[in-house]
């Protein structure tokens, strides 16, 4: 849960199980009126009771929604909502612009939205931490690692050489995507977010904004736009 204020985040919880009291308390610090729920699991319905319950304007984000961009995805109702999210951030950060959203966390996502408002769909293929663990458990010898600050272009050990492929395998795939779509969208601005999305920003060799709160963004704006003062 994140309390925003409309420019910024005051603050944010994380919550591992629905709990009143917790909510109840969070309530009681902040005057909070509006509100807007996103999942891409499963929906808690007493939580969403608590929400509706309490807040003068509640939003519930799913595929009936309205949006300030448009959709052009084919199955909107299967697109994930923090997706949709840091496409709707980006387009309200840098409205009539070009832009591509990638998203760094567990997957590797990446959204395009056009100068017009509309999203045109986007990919998905797996993170950082993923792709360690996916090596570890479908191999029978090789070790789970993790990200180190300094990686080489060729690794001169089995930790470093995971290391190397798939960190700097993840560069080029960015790097990649970036450099074909700019070919069509020449003045293409691109947006990094997610929890490794400083990790790679420097590591990018084209130019990016990092933002790790868009997704958040995003949410503010969809509320704003369905609710009114």
């Amino acid at each position: 849960m994140a309390v925003y204020n409309g420019k910024r985040m005051e603050a944010s919880f994380v919550f591992k199980k629905f709990d009143v009291e917790v909510i109840s308390g969070i309530f009681k610090k902040y005057p909070l009126t509006k509100g807007i729920f996103s999942t891409v699991i499963d929906k808690d319905d007493e939580l969403v009771a608590y929400l509706e319950t309490n807040l003068r304007n509640f939003v519930f984000l799913d595929e009936t929604v309205p949006l300030p961009i448009t959709v052009q995805y084919k199955t909107p109702k299967t697109l994930g909502r923090d997706r949709l999210a840091a496409a709707v951030g980006a387009n309200y950060l840098q409205p009539g612009k070009d832009l591509l959203v990638i998203d760094a966390g567990t997957a590797i996502t990446y959204e395009l939205v056009d100068a017009s408002g509309a999203y045109l769909g986007g990919n998905i293929s797996p993170g950082m931490t993923t792709r360690f663990k996916a090596l570890n458990q479908f191999t029978k010898k090789l070790p789970l690692v993790v990200e180190q600050e300094e990686i080489p272009l060729v690794g001169t050990d089995t930790e470093t050489a995971i290391q190397a492929g798939v960190v700097n395998g993840i560069v080029c795939e960015m790097d990649g995507y970036i450099e074909k779509l700019r070919l069509k969208y020449p003045n293409l601005l691109v947006f990094l977010t997610g929890g490794h999305s400083f990790y790679f920003e420097r590591r990018l060799k084209n130019s990016i904004f990092a933002d790790i709160n868009l997704v958040l963004t995003g949410l503010n704006r969809i509320l704003e736009y369905n609710v009114e003062d």
